[in-house]
């Protein structure tokens, strides 16, 4: 019987993931290629999964995606989960291959030793996806990173650097995104800092998710030899951390409201108080500048990107001249209707992940910028406020 390769989108938070995930999911629909998706989150809003499962060949066939959040899949529970969810989708079809989406802080290792032993499906390729925009600001173009390593070493701590180091000795493909906005002398500085960390990976620069899905069908079965020697090194120190859900110090902080944002509050929140330790936030919004556009929302390290994803149905209702038919309209009533918020399907939901001793403080500010009663009439009465975000915002579609 053949087995069906599996392939791991591994790397920090706001690498690209997701991103890279949907192009390939995209493809695969276009070019009639049976895939099946596991996409993991940390966070009990589970974002990723979302953007996923809207994917036009998941919507198909949701029996193709299985989501797992609130656990990272390197703890004991997440390789329970992982190995669950392998079961559920091979117990009723057979694709040509199945792409994993790890949250930014799972450790390949645990992943890597569960594949190893598997008889009816292998692991192919463990793709670490790299940001490059961070690895400049962070890490002087990877110049600093063995040594911010060794300074953790010294101090007998683990933090986030030994997670990066990690995931890059334990990758197949090392995958460079945001190259665009780097110039590529730089970009080849990068390229051979990360290789000196691990010379069996292949680097390869890739824009906006554009990789080739007939490329994964053209790698061999994952090496273990090359990574035979960290098993043992790391094994006890991974022992210890396998229990955890919240490794590195990192702490997850949900926000969910009806509220709009002030947009120029939100604006010189992440303008002005985004600090280093706050590494990634997410999630679906609306700005009370722009009532009808259901927005996503990504940070990753000092980089701030907004996605248009589609039109609150309250929005559509409200249009006067929305040209829909009485069925539709009955449809969007009673969507609605299970709503309970103040504004119809109107809400915010963001995760923010960073550093324990800082996410309070920086969760606290972005809460503040929620709009207050007295500017919810305000708002309720036509008052426009400011909105220093960009105006050109497009949905991006795969």
């Amino acid at each position: 019987m053949k087995k069906i390769p599996i392939v791991i989108l591994n790397g920090f938070l706001g690498s690209g993931k997701t991103t890279l995930f949907r192009s390939l999911l995209s493809q695969s629909k276009k070019k009639n290629i049976s895939t099946c998706a596991i996409v993991n989150d940390m966070s009990q809003l589970d974002v990723d999964g979302e953007l996923i499962a809207t994917s036009a060949i998941i919507e198909e066939d949701d029996k193709m995606l299985e989501s797992i959040s609130s656990h990272i899949l390197s703890s004991n529970i997440g390789i329970k989960l992982l190995d669950q969810a392998l079961k559920k989708i091979l117990s009723n079809q057979k694709p040509d291959i199945i792409i994993i989406e790890t949250s930014g802080s799972c450790h390949p290792m645990p992943l890597v030793k569960y594949f190893k032993n598997q008889s009816n499906i292998y692991l192919s390729g463990v793709f670490v996806l790299i940001d490059s925009l961070m690895i400049t600001q962070d890490y002087d173009f990877g110049k600093n990173i063995i040594h911010n390593l060794q300074q953790n070493m010294i101090q007998g701590k683990r933090g986030t650097i030994n997670l990066l180091v990690e995931q890059i000795l334990f990758s197949s493909h090392l995958i460079l995104t945001k190259g665009d906005r780097i110039n590529d002398d730089n970009l080849k500085k990068i390229s051979s800092q990360i290789q000196n960390i691990n010379p069996y990976a292949t680097i390869h620069s890739v824009i906006f998710g554009k990789l080739n899905i007939e490329s994964l069908f053209e790698i061999e079965e994952y090496n273990y030899l090359n990574v035979e020697r960290l098993f043992g090194e790391l094994k006890p120190i991974l022992e210890l951390e396998s229990e955890t859900d919240r490794p590195y110090d990192l702490v997850t902080k949900l926000i969910k409201d009806d509220r709009p944002f002030h947009p120029e509050r939100l604006w010189k929140v992440f303008n002005h108080h985004l600090k280093v330790s706050i590494y990634r936030s997410k999630g679906f919004f609306w700005l009370a500048s722009r009532p009808s556009q259901s927005l996503l929302f990504n940070q990753a390290a000092g980089t701030i990107n907004i996605e248009l994803l589609g039109t609150w149905r309250a929005a559509i209702l409200e249009e006067e001249k929305n040209n829909l038919q009485e069925i539709e309209v009955k449809f969007l009533k009673e969507k609605l209707s299970k709503e309970s918020g103040r504004f119809g399907d109107r809400c915010c939901e963001l995760t923010i992940i960073g550093d324990k001793t800082q996410i309070d403080e920086f969760s606290e500010k972005v809460e503040s910028c929620f709009l207050t009663n007295e500017e919810i009439i305000q708002w309720e009465n036509g008052f426009n406020f400011k909105d220093p975000w960009p105006k050109n915002i497009v949905k991006i579609n795969n």
